[in-house]
């Protein structure tokens, strides 16, 4: 190891071991990095002094990378979004969401993007940047928020005469497929003729005095359901 202080890595010089017992590395690479051992002899024993050698790296442009391309949360949830990045300098990173801000319920910790209590409003595309004075570099993560459906009956009242046709439109907002289904509060079955079409409606022609009665609707997907109620009200005059 050498004991002279001024000696540059590019120097071709050299000097006499026995004056300066120097190691000299020309174009150190990341393969010098590591540590080094001198040892000094004599007739009285031995003694050593060990360097650590780091090798940095040369400037480099960013790389982004986030953990997951496409992330799929319940509304409600919390969900994280991670990204790394290297280059040198080490670079600076933030996240940014496609053609919006991002959600109001946000922190940004060390690349990790953290949402709290999510919504359908917050699926989209989240960008992960990544910047040093040499360049910048982008990664990209697609949020899907899947909700439960929100029902409504129309109308949730209808007062019709015998022989009428009773039309009865469930809706329901949510993440598709969801699907519908009639029954009949109190009643162990739907009336005679009862047809439920497959976007939530239900049809019941020629209804009867005993068709009155309170109708429910339950819309169901992948994460939950929920039910609407209508009232029908069937009498002989209106």
């Amino acid at each position: 190891m050498c004991t002279h202080t001024d000696i540059h890595r590019h120097s071709q010089t050299e000097l006499s071991p026995s004056i300066f017992p120097c190691l000299q590395v020309a174009a150190v690479s990341s393969e010098d990095a590591g540590v080094y051992v001198c040892q000094a002899q004599n007739t009285e024993g031995v003694a050593e002094v060990k360097v650590e050698v780091i090798v940095e790296g040369g400037a480099t442009a960013p790389k982004a990378t986030v953990s997951m391309a496409e992330v799929t949360a319940v509304e409600g949830h919390t969900i994280t979004m991670q990204c790394q990045a290297t280059g040198s300098p080490l670079p600076v990173v933030s996240w940014s969401k496609l053609r919006a801000p991002l959600p109001w319920q946000h922190t940004v910790e060390g690349g990790v993007l953290t949402l709290t209590s999510v919504g359908r409003q917050d699926s989209g595309q989240y960008i992960c940047n990544a910047t040093n004075t040499h360049g910048y570099s982008q990664a990209y993560t697609q949020l899907e928020v899947d909700s439960p459906p929100y029902t409504t009956s129309l109308p949730d009242q209808v007062r019709l005469r015998p022989g009428d046709t009773l039309r009865l439109q469930c809706l329901a907002h949510g993440s598709h497929p969801i699907t519908f289904r009639w029954t009949r509060v109190g009643r162990a079955g739907m009336p005679a003729g009862a047809e439920t079409i497959k976007d939530g409606q239900l049809l019941i022609g020629q209804v009867k005095l005993i068709d009155s009665g309170t109708y429910k609707c339950v819309a169901t997907n992948h994460v939950g359901s929920s039910e609407a109620l209508a009232k029908v009200t069937v009498k002989g005059e209106l």
